[in-house]
């Protein structure tokens, strides 16, 4: 294995902080719910947004939620109402059936539920859970890594973790690991269970879907040796048991890991040692991991 203490080893991690840096917001307009601001929108989506004056108001700095629609219940069935008629029109893509909450926090209480495929055009913060799967320690450490199905709408054959999944309405973040440690790689809940809270990431970022605020909250688990995950969901094609060695090169050398998974993979290799103080871009990669 390289020596971990050469600044040259890692140089190219910031490449994949880069990847996931923040757009020019002059793009953007607020979008804001009784005049709090909660997201951003494109013009284009702005305009869309205003073919329906009942439920979104807009003008030339932003786009605001009609003042008449001021409880939960009211604000989630008119917005549902019009990106279900957004997305007849193709302006919202990937329809997911999935209700993320809309709020100023994420112990807040939510304004409104948003469909999860809408999160991004309207550049609201989301949440997601992810966890890094992996057996023993040092250099003789294996990280478990899955690799997305060709058929995904989202980084189609891209590498992933073991598990990773949104933070839907009605779920604490270690409820929705034990959900989606099921679906994605059959692991059992009184084994995903033991997974440690680490920390998190976000990132600001534009992508083809819109505008991605994401804070996701991580989950290191140690798995027996004897455990293979099994894909239930379609999500994951396949998974591969990787030394830790080749899991750094491929970060490092490669865009094939899904460019949030990345992250949360550098962010493992600072907590594991695999990365340390010395290296002449670690404050850099740090500060990065909360964009």
């Amino acid at each position: 294995m390289p020596d971990r203490r050469s600044w040259r080893y890692f140089v190219s991690f910031l490449d994949r902080i880069a990847a996931c840096a923040p757009p020019e917001t002059s793009r953007y307009r607020t979008f804001r719910v009784d005049g709090i601001e909660l997201g951003r929108v494109k013009d284009g989506f702005a305009a869309a947004l205003g073919n329906f004056p009942d439920v979104f108001s807009v003008s030339g700095d932003g786009v605001e939620l009609a003042e008449g629609l001021s409880g939960f219940e009211q604000r989630t069935k008119a917005v549902d109402r019009v990106s279900r008629k957004l997305a007849e029109r193709r302006v919202i893509r990937g329809w997911r059936e999935e209700k993320f909450p809309v709020a100023t926090s994420f112990k807040s209480p939510a304004l409104f539920h948003l469909e999860r495929a809408a999160v991004p055009l309207f550049g609201v913060r989301a949440y997601g859970v992810h966890m890094n799967g992996f057996l023993g320690a040092g250099a003789g450490m294996k990280m478990w890594i899955g690799r997305r199905g060709l058929d995904r709408l989202m980084a189609p054959g891209k590498l992933d973790q073991i598990v990773a999944g949104g933070q839907p309405a009605g779920l604490s973040p270690r409820q929705n690991l034990i959900k989606e440690s099921a679906e994605e790689a059959s692991i059992p809940a009184e084994l995903a269970g033991k997974a440690i809270a680490v920390g998190g990431i976000s990132y600001c970022m534009e992508r083809a879907e819109g505008l991605r605020r994401d804070l996701l909250f991580n989950f290191d688990l140690e798995l027996p040796a004897d455990f293979e995950p099994v894909n239930n969901d379609g999500e994951i094609a396949e998974f591969h048991l990787w030394p830790i060695e080749q899991v750094i090169e491929t970060v490092r050398d490669t865009d094939e890991f899904k460019f949030n998974c990345s992250l949360v993979v550098i962010d493992f290799l600072i907590r594991h040692g695999f990365i340390e103080p010395d290296h002449a871009d670690y404050a850099e990669l740090v500060r990065g991991l909360h964009g």
